[in-house]
């Protein structure tokens, strides 16, 4: 799985993130579980990729997030950018 998702490219990504969207109906699913009701802009890597590359296209790994719920899954990509050292 490691090599196929590595083959896998920004078109693949595309649509495997339009699915896993659709799958949760476009709205945020850690929203949800706390009766709030917000779109789903971000496809989240529950167990990061850099760690689990393996996993990284599996759907039981993606979840769809609000833009305030994936800031709160990675406040360092949040601080940084306030700081100006990461870039997307």
């Amino acid at each position: 799985m490691i090599a196929r998702a590595r083959r896998l490219g920004v078109s693949d990504w595309k649509h495997k993130r339009a699915a896993i969207l659709r799958r949760d109906g476009y709205r945020c699913v850690w929203c949800r579980r706390y009766g709030r009701n917000r779109p789903a802009v971000v496809v989240h890597h529950i167990k990061h990729v850099d760690e689990y590359p393996e996993l990284a296209y599996e759907d039981s790994n993606l979840v769809s997030l609000c833009q305030g719920c994936h800031n709160k899954a990675h406040p360092e990509k949040v601080a940084a950018v306030y700081r100006g050292r990461y870039r997307r």
